[in-house]
């Protein structure tokens, strides 16, 4: 192929296996979100999650240096951004190399879709087009960030956020962006939110995502210690008399708690915006809100999880949730979803045990 080689075409069957079965493959959860979302929502938002996995797949890799991951995943951008003609042979160069690095075959496969996934975007419609750039571009510059300010995951190295801010700026670049799209999104395609205002909504939307992301940084501290990553302010972690490094041994777990206690305060807080942004959501708007529904429901019986953990820097006590659990609660959902007062009720008892375990 030249350089000059044209995206492949995508039909109407490719495209379907590419929101469908290789979605399912690399996010069970997302994939459940998808298929719930109205029908004309699950093209850009499915394509979205596909180019910031695939990017996130890149930069994961640990068999590539970071330097060189860097370099993949900057290329990525620009091809996302349109500021260069799409080179598939550059894209299938990189994919090579890239899948050979890979341990499971869903990234591998994930990774040869791209020049796929790229010719998708080409064909989106322009504003679902520059919404799907902009999110993936923001998530991929928290990407670089992580790549750039965190060692290598086998250096043996510890580096720590300095402040809150820093902080703050990694949730909203991992997942406050995606609130933000979400919301963009979701009132182009969708009449009944025709009275939403959009900066109201989408301040709503990124304190949504930080809720989202910071209770995975928080579920996460363990393993990510382990990579050399300490996403917990140094800043706050020094007014406690605690270095990063001795929280790998989990016998800090009680001296580094009241840093754990602060951010689930913090989470709860952005949970406030999230149960806003859902009851702001039609009753009528039924597959909206179950997408919506979810994900606050899981990450509060998380935080439920976490606040009771006591073994929480034990990488062998992770506090999660079950599947079976995940599908009891989306049963009782359909009956909750269209009132506003049951929902927050439900939300409501979730906080309380939240707050209890703390």
């Amino acid at each position: 192929m030249s350089n000059g080689a044209p995206l492949p075409r995508v039909g109407k069957r490719e495209r379907q296996a590419l929101l469908g079965d290789l979605l399912k493959g690399v996010s069970r959860s997302f994939y459940l979100t998808l298929r719930v979302l109205p029908r004309g929502l699950r093209e850009p938002m499915g394509l979205a999650y596909l180019l910031a996995r695939a990017a996130d797949t890149i930069t994961d890799t640990r068999l590539l240096h970071p330097d060189r991951r860097l370099g993949y995943l900057l290329t990525l951008r620009r091809q996302v951004q349109g500021e260069t003609v799409i080179s598939v042979p550059k894209l299938e160069v990189m994919g090579d190399e890239l899948r050979d690095a890979q341990s499971t075959p869903r990234e591998r496969e994930l990774l040869n879709s791209m020049p796929r996934a790229l010719a998708m975007l080409k064909d989106c419609q322009e504003s679902d087009r520059d919404l799907i750039r902009r999110v993936v571009v923001t998530l991929t510059e928290g990407m670089e960030m992580d790549l750039t300010t965190f060692p290598s995951e086998d250096s043996g190295r510890m580096v720590a956020l300095e402040t809150g801010a820093g902080l703050d700026s990694h949730l909203y670049h991992a997942a406050g962006c995606v609130g933000e799209f979400w919301t963009a999104i979701t009132m182009a395609h969708h009449r009944a939110l025709g009275r939403w205002d959009l900066q109201e909504m989408s301040e709503a939307g990124v304190r949504f995502g930080k809720a989202l992301q910071l209770t995975n940084v928080l579920r996460d501290v363990p393993k990510d210690l382990r990579m050399g990553r300490c996403y917990l302010p140094k800043s706050e972690l020094s007014q406690i008399g605690v270095a990063p490094e001795e929280m790998l041994d989990p016998a800090a777990g009680p001296r580094a708690r009241p840093v754990l206690v602060g951010g689930i305060g913090l989470a709860l807080s952005h949970y406030a915006a999230a149960e806003e942004y859902l009851v702001a959501i039609p009753r009528r708007c039924v597959r909206l809100r179950l997408a919506a529904i979810w994900p606050v429901i899981i990450g509060l019986a998380t935080l439920t999880e976490l606040a009771g953990n006591q073994n929480w820097l034990e990488p062998g006590h992770p506090s999660r949730v079950g599947r079976g659990w995940v599908y009891r609660m989306m049963a009782f959902s359909l009956a909750a979803v269209a009132s506003n007062r049951v929902l927050r009720a439900w939300i409501g008892r979730w906080r309380r045990r939240v707050e209890a375990g703390l």
